[in-house]
């Protein structure tokens, strides 16, 4: 079984490298054809609200076996979507084919993710977790330094005829495909199958959220929050980086950086963070210094010197805590339900990743220092939650030993 884990390792490296090309050419791309700089919001939320609708979808359907196909028809669903996002010169177009990219990539996202957990025992899900963790940083880093690359260095613009952009998308679309077969010919799932003759929809797939503890609830809404300014902060920074008069190999050469130091976090810092026994304690103190952080660096006269030190603690701080939280709430799963589960789980933080870009696309254009102060409240709203959690569980905990 350690074999199969490294390999899904390896697939999100691989996935998110592909996945993340496209995002540093998209501000430039967006502003080529003329669209308003809110729409970059817009069409990052849409792509969320597939990804919302479809995890649990996605999740209901892997849960009873089959994981493979339904990996691969959505990763086909996500190379369509993304070579009509860049060729389709029309906004509302570009609005429907993210929402595609959406619902057919987060059929990988989900069932991978089920699939490492069902096979590994609980002792070593963190540390595997904070593994995929850095995969999915370190893929987003290399894909963007390569998106950024590809589209400014004069031997590759020549190469592959880009002129608009929008030839990243072509070439992402391709090499997805290529992902495609390689997913076919070495991915075997071995998990076990449930039978069940109910049919799967979008729809009565989120009813299993009524049979989530009250606690976890509450825990996913905190996650929903944290992931609102997580995600800001992560997409309008990319904006704000070609504002600043920065080009897109600038930007990627950020990403990369951040990339190498999430992977240092998840190699050699989560491991001895997950052995804290009170780890919803630490994930409270994440969120208040990821607060006070980001209030800072934005206010910053010196912008470069803070986003290469202070923010880069931030990014230390969310590697840790990404593998925290998701083992967290495989905890509460029982076998047969991973799928489901990391579905809703999905689902919640695609909310947050809606609401999100949505809000944040408004406040950036009436002024940037608004969006990151959102995050950095959305951070703090997320810290008070968990607090409550803890409360609830200290509560019961008490409750319990007095029966």
């Amino acid at each position: 079984m350690k074999k199969e884990r490294y390999l899904i390792v390896l697939f999100f490296l691989i996935q998110n490298i592909i996945h993340n090309m496209g995002h540093p050419v998209t501000p430039s791309l967006v502003e080529s054809l003329g669209i308003a700089n809110y729409m970059f919001g817009v069409f990052f939320a849409t792509m969320s609200f597939g990804l919302m609708l479809g995890g649990p979808f996605w999740g209901g359907l892997g849960d009873r076996g089959n994981k493979k196909k339904y990996i691969i028809i959505g990763l086909l669903m996500y190379s369509i979507g993304q070579f009509f996002f860049g060729y389709s010169n029309n906004q509302y177009l570009m609005v429907f084919f993210r929402f595609f990219s959406g619902f057919g990539v987060v059929s990988s996202i989900t069932l991978f993710m089920s699939y490492l957990i069902e096979i590994t025992d609980k002792k070593d899900r963190a540390k595997y977790l904070a593994y995929i963790a850095a995969a999915v940083t370190l893929g987003a880093s290399i894909g963007y330094y390569l998106g950024g690359f590809i589209s400014q260095n004069s031997f590759t613009v020549e190469f592959f005829h880009i002129t608009n952009f929008r030839e990243i998308f072509l070439i992402q679309a391709i090499l997805n495909l290529l992902y495609i077969v390689l997913i076919f010919f070495l991915f075997k799932d071995n998990t076990i199958k449930i039978k069940n003759d109910n049919k799967i929809n979008m729809f009565n797939s989120f009813k299993f959220i009524k049979r989530i503890d009250y606690r976890l609830l509450l825990f996913l809404i905190a996650l929903t929050f944290i992931t609102m300014g997580a995600i800001n902060l992560n997409k309008f920074i990319d904006v704000y980086f070609i504002n600043l008069g920065f080009n897109s190999l600038n930007l990627g050469t950020f990403k990369m950086v951040t990339g190498y130091v999430s992977l240092f976090t998840s190699i050699m810092l989560v491991p001895i963070f997950a052995r804290v026994i009170k780890q919803i304690g630490l994930m409270i103190l994440i969120q208040l210094l990821s607060a006070f952080i980001v209030f800072y660096t934005f206010k910053s006269s010196n912008f470069i010197t803070v986003i290469y030190s202070l923010y880069m603690i931030y990014i230390v701080l969310k590697a840790i805590f990404t593998p925290l939280e998701q083992n967290y709430i495989s905890s509460h799963a029982k076998v047969g339900e991973y799928g489901k589960l990391m579905g809703i789980r999905q689902s919640f933080i695609s909310i947050g990743m809606v609401i999100g870009p949505l809000i944040g696309g408004f406040l950036y254009e009436k002024k940037p220092i608004l969006l990151f102060n959102s995050s950095a409240i959305a951070f703090i709203i997320g810290f008070l939650i968990l607090i409550i959690v803890n409360l609830l569980y200290y509560r019961d905990r008490k409750l319990f030993n007095k029966d």
